[in-house]
């Protein structure tokens, strides 16, 4: 098949499971990128990830964008943008004409109330397979558990923890930290 009709259908897929907005898409992404199509490893995909979630816009649809460019330049970037957002755009016009004259039913309050729970659970499945690969030492440890008691109690926004935690991993490179 065609590398970007691929990266088309890839990223269509992805954008299907739209329920809970991008971090619920966080383990596709990582099972459909790195374990299926092996576009990105692991430790890219982490990293677009944290690029992606200082940067406007939404965490998938930027992860798409850097993976697509990955392969295929510009173009890629621009046709895996198009993939995520597709199955969105069409399921959010089909919804928009009927939604409100459902919303009101109990059953279908139910039904959200369902996936809220199931992409609670996508996000805390997405959260543990990044803390194996992204926690590997005392160090990135004490920069877990930092910014973690961090962007709880404190209003900063991400972009400052990931400019700061950045600057860490230099420091520790250049000082020779040694995992």
């Amino acid at each position: 098949m065609n590398q970007l009709a691929d990266l088309f259908l890839t990223f269509a897929k992805v954008g299907v499971m739209t329920f809970g907005g991008g971090y619920a898409m966080l383990p596709i992404l990582q099972r459909e990128v790195v374990e299926n199509k092996h576009w990105a490893t692991e430790e890219e995909l982490v990293d677009y990830f944290a690029i992606g979630q200082c940067t406007p816009g939404v965490i998938a649809v930027n992860t798409a964008t850097f993976v697509g460019q990955k392969l295929r330049g510009t173009v890629g970037g621009i046709i895996a943008t198009l993939g995520v957002v597709f199955p969105s755009l069409v399921i959010i016009s089909l919804l928009a004409g009927v939604i409100s004259a459902f919303s009101h039913l109990e059953w279908v309050q139910h039904a959200f109330g369902g996936i809220r729970i199931c992409v609670c659970i996508l996000i805390c499945n997405a959260v543990v397979k990044l803390y194996k690969k992204a926690v590997v030492d005392k160090l990135t440890l004490a920069v877990f558990l930092l910014v973690t008691l961090g962007s709880y109690f404190l209003p900063v926004s991400p972009v400052i923890f990931v400019v700061v935690t950045a600057l860490i991993g230099i420091a520790a490179k250049n000082w020779g930290v040694k995992k």
